[in-house]
């Protein structure tokens, strides 16, 4: 069986900046209004024959979409960006956020910017397509550590209405 959330009348949502290093026209510092839509499969189980509980899968997606809200989202292994004093195969992610502040290049472009007002993210780019891949990889760990009856978890996360990018994480 099948469970369906829609992101926008779920208030599934967050407002970010990005860039797509490298891209003729995203390859420039600029902004979405994204909402998440989900769906997972699988069998109904416990006490009350759920697939899943709405609301854990709304807690937990809300969660990753209140991290991303109103913050540039840097995607770290981008091979495009070279940041200044962070080794991409040896320093840690969390050692970006200790920082005050992040500098980088994409292109001979430099950016200083306030290691609050971003978030790290370990992809390559921040597209529709890798965000999505993010939050169902995100949320099907955090489900699996509660429920052993999921076959999959899908998460769409849209650019706006009627563009977005579908990812699904199969758990059997």
């Amino acid at each position: 069986m099948k469970i369906l959330i829609n992101g926008i009348q779920s208030n599934l949502r967050f407002s970010s900046a990005h860039i797509i290093p490298g891209h003729e026209s995203c390859g420039f510092i600029h902004g979405h209004s994204y909402f998440v839509d989900i769906e997972i499969e699988g069998e109904r189980a416990g006490e009350f024959e759920f697939v899943v509980d709405f609301k854990d899968v709304k807690k937990y997606t809300k969660a990753i979409c209140d991290e991303l809200d109103h913050r540039l989202l840097i995607p770290v292994y981008n091979k495009l960006i070279d940041f200044k004093d962070f080794d991409k195969k040896s320093d840690s992610i969390f050692d970006l956020k200790k920082e005050g502040s992040v500098h980088f290049k994409i292109d001979g472009k430099g950016y200083s910017i306030p290691s609050e007002d971003c978030i790290f993210l370990p992809l390559p780019y921040t597209s529709a397509e890798e965000l999505s891949k993010f939050f169902a990889e995100t949320l099907a760990k955090k489900l699996s550590e509660s429920y052993d009856n999921l076959e999959y978890v899908s998460v769409c996360v849209n650019e706006g209405i009627g563009q977005g990018a579908m990812y699904r994480k199969d758990l059997e």
